[in-house]
């Protein structure tokens, strides 16, 4: 860490040290904001930087106060190093202020406000470092200059809130104000000074956060970036004082939009929010129970929600308690206005009530609408801007360390009872559950126990249980491995059986072209790690039927690792129609973008598009939907890689689909004896077959090298794999009769 050794200087004006700030070139810290400062007895102090280009690089300037209570003296040599603070832990929530008279001899009747005092000094020393007994030069308006010393702060840790609820909030020695700090002045002792107002002890603070809701222990796990997000965004406005609110004519957020995949957390971490905030209790409603056959009943249903809000806000205004309204599902009822068909038109009037009581003429300021749904597209968009449903927070899958915290709640009481086994390792699990959703997570834990129960039962024909083994009895690694396995499959992972047909017999490397095809398939890979490059890499794998392309494709998509693997292929679409197929592969392209990092293989493109020679014939609604599919870029933060095949390359040159490549990359048929034979000789050493004898491979050779041929090597294998149904004696005479059909110029010799 960069350490100066600075002389302590005076601030050069009254303005400065009314700032209460330390005064130092820029040039000595360019990028702190906040140092620590080492004095000559060892004590450190925490300061924040006023910097100010025209003052001496060798000198730290600091105005009285702050030199008598640091003890520095003026001309000698300090220690000073810069500072960070964790803006997730060490924000004041809680600050606490005795405050007097700089010059004791100057004596004021005045009653000073404390309200108004607040307001002033989060104004003035917001982003400012406080520690406990520090003193400060206050310059209230056109008051006095007031002498003011911190004597207690208290932080809010919203960043995790695990473990004990009550160290959720804490008292610390230092911390950094921020404009939604709380603070609460008093009398300084034998101060003469006079105070009113509600910021002084016995006045009404409202705290939006409940001291004592704890995360973890509500079953909440890897959310901890969306709780920040709805935190910063819908009750940040809430903890400042209700005064401020009125005078600044503040609207809070009223609407919260929660959309993700199905089992990532969504219903859960809205059910909470009440627990988590000082409010009434929640309403909470399903969106279908809202509809109502009678006619204007689905929208007195909706009027109804609101009701209680409407009456506490008309007797007391901003003062009012927050009210809470918890739709789960609901697009069932927010659908787009027109797109129901029928001439009801419920639909329709459920959205314009909604709307109008969200953010009407007579909009309410004390409500707070949280939504829920898997599908934000089906919703109407007047719900979507700002005033209603204006803070909008995808649930996405967790990651590996939100994974490991769902595990951890999920296997919590085993622990506690000794019924989880040491070998378990939950970081292990986590790594390992790629693309798990937090159902899924918890289905895996089920599995494993049930695993873990099979063992107690008796091999007779009566189901009966060991109570022996039911003391005993412990759930282990295996039996989470076991569940991995057989049982929990995520619903955005890979499509691995589909995918390992295609690499059954493993990739052969029969020449130096399939290296080159892997090792670019590597390099596409790589990018991966720099989103700020590119966030989707679309290639082509192009040659003759049978020429193994889908089998390379597999591989370079299984050497990703990506969590996300899927495959499109024309086998999945037989009998759909255009607008059926459409739907799939936008489909396939939605829960790609969920991950983090996904892979998505194309085959055989021009089947997908139902091409054919005769006529020709297309469908262009596949086409235009692969065209824009494969152009677009992913969300940010995501990387989407995207391998497509094709047998037709000339078809995508008059579809104007290669321009949308980013690599397109030759996959060669087997043309030379020498790669025959190389082919072979890997075929039998995986087989553990030898179909050729030494004899036969050297006539095979000299047959092959007097004749030009051209064969993909999936249909070589397929002559190989017939040849060995033959007699020994017969298996080299039939490869070359299924071979000679695949020559260019002349038969081969003998045949």
């Amino acid at each position: 860490m960069d350490v100066r050794r600075l002389r302590v200087s005076t601030c050069p004006t009254d303005k400065h040290s009314h700032l209460n700030r330390v005064i130092i070139n820029p040039k000595v810290f360019p990028n702190a904001r906040h140092l620590e400062i080492t004095n000559q007895n060892s004590r450190k102090f925490i300061f924040t930087i006023e910097p100010l280009d025209s003052f001496n690089p060798e000198e730290i300037g600091f105005n009285v106060p702050m030199r008598k209570w640091a003890e520095l003296m003026r001309d000698s040599y300090i220690e000073v190093r810069p500072f960070n603070f964790d803006l997730r832990t060490q924000c004041i929530a809680h600050i606490t202020l005795e405050v007097d008279f700089m010059m004791k001899n100057n004596i004021s009747a005045d009653i000073f406000d404390t309200d108004d005092m607040a307001i002033h000094f989060t104004q003035q020393f917001a982003e400012q470092a406080f520690t406990i007994g520090q003193p400060l030069a206050f310059k209230y308006g056109d008051k006095k200059l007031l002498q003011v010393v911190v004597s207690e702060i208290q932080v809010l840790d919203v960043s995790s809130m695990r473990g004990d609820s009550k160290e959720s909030v804490k008292k610390v020695k230092t911390g950094l104000l921020s404009s939604n700090s709380v603070t609460v002045f008093v009398e300084a002792a034998e101060s003469s000074i006079k105070l009113k107002g509600k910021s002084k002890p016995g006045g009404v603070q409202q705290s939006i956060i409940n001291p004592n809701w704890d995360f973890e222990s509500l079953g909440v796990g890897g959310l901890d970036k969306e709780f920040n997000d709805i935190f910063r965004r819908a009750f940040a406005s809430k903890v400042i004082p209700l005064e401020l609110v009125e005078q600044l004519g503040l609207t809070h957020v009223k609407g919260i939009l929660l959309y993700g995949p199905p089992g990532t957390g969504k219903t859960l971490i809205a059910r909470q929010i009440g627990q988590m905030l000082n409010a009434r209790p929640p309403q909470i409603v399903n969106g279908p129970s809202i509809l109502d056959k009678y006619v204007g009943e689905s929208e007195s249903n909706i009027r109804k929600l609101f009701a209680d809000a409407e009456a506490e806000f008309k007797k007391v205004g901003n003062r009012s308690g927050l009210h809470i309204i918890i739709f789960d599902e609901i697009d069932a009822i927010c659908k787009q206005r027109g797109s129901v068909a029928g001439a009801s038109g419920v639909h329709d009037s459920v959205v314009n009530q909604l709307l109008s009581k969200m953010d009407g003429v007579d909009g309410l300021n004390n409500i707070l609408v949280i939504g829920m749904t898997n599908r934000k597209d089906m919703i109407d968009d007047a719900l979507l801007r700002p005033g209603r449903f204006e803070v909008q927070i995808e649930i996405g899958l967790p990651d590996s360390k939100g994974r490991e915290q769902i595990l951890k709640i999920h296997t919590k009481r085993m622990r506690e009872c000794g019924r989880l086994a040491d070998d378990v390792d939950l970081q292990e699990l986590a790594s390992k559950t790629k693309n798990f959703s937090g159902a899924e997570l918890a289905g895996l834990v089920r599995a494993a126990q049930s695993f873990a129960m099979t063992r107690l039962i008796k091999p007779t024909n009566k189901v009966e249980f060991d109570p022996e083994a039911c003391n005993k009895m412990i759930v282990c690694r295996n039996d989470f491995l076991h569940a991995l396995e057989n049982d929990i499959k995520p619903a955005f992972g890979t499509s691995s059986e589909k995918i390992e047909k295609f690499v059954k017999r493993g990739i052969i490397i029969w020449c130096q072209q399939i290296q080159n095809i892997l090792a670019e398939g590597n390099l596409l890979i790589q990018k991966a790690n720099d989103f700020k490059s590119c966030r989707v890499v679309p290639i082509l794998l192009h040659g003759s039927s049978n020429a193994g392309k889908s089998a390379l494709a597999a591989q370079i998509a299984k050497m990703s690792e990506f969590p996300f693997i899927k495959l499109l292929s024309p086998e999945q679409m037989v009998g759909y129609s255009e607008t059926a197929k459409c739907s799939i592969i936008r489909k396939v392209f939605d829960d790609a973008y969920r991950s983090a990092l996904s892979c998505i293989i194309i085959d055989d493109i021009e089947e997908l598009m139902d091409y054919t020679p005769i006529g020709p014939r297309f469908s262009n609604l596949v086409l235009k939907a692969l065209k824009v599919f494969i152009r677009e870029e992913p969300p940010k933060d995501r990387f989407l890689l995207i391998i497509c095949t094709t047998s037709h390359i000339e078809v995508l040159r008059t579809f104007d689909m290669t321009e949308s490549f980013d690599e397109i990359i030759h996959v060669p048929d087997v043309s030379e004896a020498d790669h025959v034979l190389q082919i072979t000789e890997k075929l039998s050493t995986t087989d553990g077959t030898h179909v050729f004898t030494r004899q036969d491979v050297d006539y095979l050779a000299r047959q092959l090298r007097q004749t030009s041929f051209s064969i993909g090597i999936k249909k070589l294998i397929k002559i190989y794999d017939v040849a060995k149904l033959f007699e020994p004696a017969l298996r080299t005479q039939k490869f070359l009769e299924k071979l000679d059909k695949f020559c260019i110029d002349r038969p081969i010799h003998g045949i």
